[in-house]
């Protein structure tokens, strides 16, 4: 089943990304791991600057969840998890389509260069990558990540944000 996150699942999705983000462990440069690799002080300014979560329940337990959101004139999927003894079972795309089926904007997410199992995953489901300078600039523009998360990540578009025209 596939919900809105509320305050009191904050635990259990602070114990879905930490268990999930392990994969990052040793595919991201040393310097942007941190134990544990999100803090909870860090959730919570997340959540107060906007980003809602989906979560899949099963078993009456959280097993994955993705956040969204609103900046400026675009969407962005922040977060998104599945537990690790869960994963390869289409949670992640079940709440990418859920996610997206709300949307009215164009959507961007950003990930870890060295992720490829992620940037195939968003490919899977009609998402592209953007040209390096392009990522800078909205790496820049709609996150407030470090300079060096900027230089280690990519970001990909979906066909909303392909076909915008310039004003």
């Amino acid at each position: 089943m596939i919900r809105t996150c509320g305050a009191a699942d904050f635990e259990a999705i602070h114990d879905v990304i930490n268990d999930a983000a392990e994969v990052y462990r040793n595919a991201i440069p040393a310097d942007c791991w941190h134990e544990p690799y999100m803090a909870k002080d860090e959730l919570r300014r997340e959540m107060e600057a906007g980003v809602g979560f989906l979560g899949f329940v099963e078993d009456g337990a959280l097993t994955g969840i993705m956040g969204l959101q609103d900046v400026q004139d675009v969407a962005l999927i922040r977060h998104a998890y599945v537990l690790t003894s869960a994963q390869r079972q289409g949670i992640g795309g079940r709440l990418l389509t859920e996610l997206l089926q709300a949307v009215e904007r164009p959507v961007l997410v950003g990930t870890w260069a060295a992720a490829t199992w992620a940037v195939r995953f968003y490919g899977k489901h009609g998402f592209t990558l953007v040209t390096p300078r392009e990522k800078d600039r909205l790496l820049r523009k709609y996150w407030s990540i470090p300079d060096r998360q900027i230089e280690t990540s990519v970001v990909l578009a979906d066909a909303a944000w392909r076909d915008r025209r310039p004003a």
